[in-house]
């Protein structure tokens, strides 16, 4: 039903930039809060950033604001993690994940099945 395809991770050296893609398979894409989360060898998943249906309203981990920023095309079905400035302790696995919201009776969350970004000293 709901399909998540994280693209555009790599290894890159430390100053550089890269650009995550998230491809959701859904019927109604607005539908969806939209994050990303990171797990980093031998840590626990941890979030990263987060933005609104409309693309309007984004809220950021402090370890990478000013260096990240999460964006959305809603015609287009997909979600971006345009990170900046990458330091050899943003080297995680990350995660595009789609929230939706049922009112009273709660949410549910959809994984991606993750994209290696490399970032070497």
């Amino acid at each position: 039903q709901v399909q998540l395809v994280e693209s555009g991770g790599g290894l890159v050296q430390a100053g550089g930039s890269l650009r995550l893609s998230c491809a959701a398979s859904v019927r109604t894409f607005s539908d969806y809060v939209m994050a990303w989360f990171r797990q980093g060898p031998g840590k626990e998943r941890e979030f990263v950033a987060h933005i609104s249906w409309t693309g309007v309203s984004t809220f950021y981990a402090t370890a990478v604001k000013g260096r990240f920023t999460i964006s959305r095309e809603n015609t287009k079905n997909t979600v971006y993690l345009q990170m900046y400035n990458l330091k050899p302790e943003d080297t995680a696995v990350y995660y595009c994940n789609a929230r939706k919201w049922f009112g009273s009776l709660g949410e549910y969350d959809y994984w991606g099945q993750g994209i290696q970004v490399t970032v070497s000293s």
